[in-house]
């Protein structure tokens, strides 16, 4: 199982040494974000087909992780397309100058190929073993469900409400986002949770490690807590939603009425 693991890794080390030579070309780093989905997809592949055995729980998986991976990676396509460099990454660029393509080799794309194979030995752990499914398996599958519907959900919301001239400079507080104010990162989150379920169900409970991660950097990285500072300044009556909203898990607090 190590040395799937391993060549996994090295595989998606390839891929970020391919897209940060294409980052250079095109002067966005950027481009990495579009492909965070696929890391997962080509991981989750990797090891669904070097496993020895194929069961119905890793094809389950593989086929939710084929389309989470997907509507992801087209989500941000799309949502980027014909954008500038993310302001994230643009601000990296200035403060490093020179430097910059070389070190955002290691602190961008290979830093983010990393988190993404430390994170897919949940998936590794769901496709392995060879017990039969069983309850925990139906209630991996509903988690992700309830996931996804978040996750996708609150995107196709956000991106309706932003396509709207009047809704410029508004808060989206409808909708999914009456419950959360970041129901896509808690969708993501949930939909982990589902996968490291699935490992539980196969026996194999280190798997939770690489789903803790991911909730971590929703929670406390590049998700919610970036967001938020960022939001605090610049939406006006965010305060108030923020009194009245919870910040991640929906009914975490009671809506003030």
């Amino acid at each position: 199982m190590l040395d799937i693991y391993l060549q996994t890794g090295l595989l998606i080390g390839v891929i970020c040494l391919a897209l940060w030579i294409a980052s250079l070309v095109l002067r966005d780093v950027s481009i990495v974000d579009r492909f965070w989905g696929l890391f997962f997809i080509v991981a989750g592949w990797s090891y669904f087909h070097h496993q020895p055995e194929t069961t119905m729980r890793s094809c389950i998986v593989m086929v939710l992780l084929f389309i989470w991976g997907i509507r992801l990676s087209l989500y941000i396509t799309i949502r980027n397309w014909g954008t500038d460099e993310d302001y994230r990454y643009a601000a990296m660029r200035a403060a490093a100058g020179g430097s910059f393509w070389i070190g955002s080799l290691f602190k961008v794309f290979l830093l983010q190929g990393f988190l993404a194979w430390v994170i897919s030995s949940t998936l590794l752990a769901a496709m392995s073993g060879s017990t039969g499914l069983h309850l925990v398996d139906g209630l991996s599958l509903l988690v992700w469900m309830i996931g996804f519907i978040f996750e996708a959900g609150g995107d196709f919301q956000l991106s309706r409400f932003k396509s709207k001239p009047e809704n410029k400079g508004k808060l989206l507080t409808k909708g999914l986002w009456k419950y959360s104010r970041h129901p896509n990162y808690f969708g993501d989150a949930a939909c982990w949770w589902g996968y490291a379920l699935f490992a539980l169900a196969a026996g194999q409970w280190w798997g939770i490690g690489g789903t803790a991660l991911m909730t971590y950097l929703l929670l406390h990285v590049s998700g919610v807590a970036l967001l938020e500072k960022d939001l605090r300044v610049s939406k006006p009556g965010y305060e108030d939603y923020v009194a009245n909203t919870p910040s991640f898990f929906p009914l975490s607090f009671k809506r003030k009425s």
